[in-house]
């Protein structure tokens, strides 16, 4: 009985219900969450009340072969029609997208049609492996539906999070440093013969970098 969704669609809710789809099938089954993660948009749900038939499972894909042109398909209940499904093809992968404030997450981008209700579906591919769950689209201020331009979260990073969903709790590492990109006209001041790699611009007080000895610049 567990389901992966967003967490945006299960975020703040007090009362959650499924609708299952098949054979003789109209029924509501009441949900929990057992865990969430911003940083992902990614959330696990699990049934506490259960059909009386076995639930089908869907297989997961690898994420990482997908490439851009390859078939994909999305399925979900855009603007409250349910069981829409939509097919396109994979447009880029690996795009920086914003989760939360100054994170990001590398999302598969599709112009497989995604709109308002899409959010927790699965990306499939050809085989009807799930390779992503549909997360954003990207629209301008006059639109408020699919121009193309949709994201999917990759399912080897959720993969990856799902032993620490089912605890309920995420934990990840910090290193308590910023850095960004050199600039040309730095590399001469750092007596630097490229513009190759990352400067440290700041060591938060305290932190793993700070306690090792690192420091800006």
């Amino acid at each position: 009985g567990f389901i992966l969704t967003n967490n945006h669609v299960v975020e703040g809710a007090n009362k959650i219900e499924v609708s299952l789809y098949g054979e003789g099938e109209d029924q509501e089954y009441a949900a929990k969450i057992i865990g969430r993660d911003p940083l992902t948009d990614s959330a696990l749900i699990q049934l506490t009340e259960m059909p009386n038939h076995t639930l089908p499972e869907i297989k997961f894909g690898d994420s990482s072969i997908m490439e851009a042109g390859d078939w994909v398909m999305a399925i979900g209940n855009p603007f409250g029609l349910a069981h829409t499904v939509s097919v396109g093809v994979i447009s880029g992968t690996q795009r920086p997208f914003e989760t939360t404030q100054q994170r990001y997450a590398q999302m598969l981008q599709t112009d497989a049609a995604i709109n308002p209700g899409n959010s927790g579906g699965p990306l499939l591919n050809i085989r009807g492996e799930v390779v992503g769950i549909n997360t954003a689209i990207y629209t301008d201020a006059s639109r408020q539906g699919n121009i193309g331009i949709g994201f999917a979260m990759p399912i080897n990073v959720v993969r990856e999070l799902l032993p620490q969903l089912r605890t309920g709790k995420i934990t990840r590492g910090r290193i308590g440093v910023e850095v960004s990109a050199i600039k040309r006209d730095e590399t001469e001041a750092l007596g630097l013969k490229t513009s190759e790699g990352a400067l440290v611009r700041s060591v938060s007080p305290g932190g793993a970098a700070g306690k090792a000895g690192m420091k800006p610049g």
